[in-house]
């Protein structure tokens, strides 16, 4: 029996996702919109590796039936199935496309295409481990928790005080004073 890879992505050229699977598995119990899952997916897989998301059903009233969003195409089934689509890609693309997909039926059928298939619980898990590459703008570093003689120290200063200096009124500076 030939080894698996651990990582699906590495001898792919092209990846196509079974969207609606994938929403289901990452949402608890109501699946999550589908720009939910874009810049994600465009974060995880690298730019040399083609991506297509393939949803059932129609796009929100306005937007086009396939539109390309932060380098990831989204294409609606329409008045066809994902399932449908996703043959179509497989049987027009190029060798080395992975597809992620739980549909068993599907997924025998795209293996005889010549395609490699994953689960979306695979998928799901990668994406369950991103995390942010840099901090936050607002802090730039780890928070350090302080020590409990630096607490201390601290509650012998002074404090905040009402009137010390940063919130006493001091009045227009260009305005004379009135006489009393």
């Amino acid at each position: 029996m030939p080894r698996r890879r651990t990582n699906p992505l590495q001898a792919a050229s092209r990846m196509l996702v079974d969207g609606t699977n994938l929403l289901h598995a990452l949402g608890d119990s109501v699946p999550l919109p589908p720009a939910a899952i874009v810049g994600r997916l465009r974060a995880l897989v690298p730019p040399a590796v083609g991506l297509v998301v393939v949803l059932d059903g129609t796009p929100a009233p306005g937007a086009r039936e396939r539109h390309l969003s932060s380098g990831v195409e989204v294409r609606y089934g329409g008045r066809r199935s994902a399932d449908a689509v996703l043959r179509d890609l497989v049987a027009a693309g190029p060798a080395g496309t992975l597809v992620v997909t739980d549909d068993r039926e599907l997924a025998a059928g795209l293996r005889a295409l010549g395609a490699d298939i994953a689960s979306t619980a695979w998928l799901a898990g990668v994406l369950g481990r991103q995390r942010l590459g840099a901090p936050a703008a607002g802090r730039p570093g780890p928070v350090v928790a302080a020590a409990p003689e630096d607490h201390a120290a601290a509650l012998d200063r002074p404090g905040w005080r009402p009137g010390r200096g940063a919130t006493a009124k001091r009045g227009n500076p260009r305005r004379r004073r009135r006489p009393r």
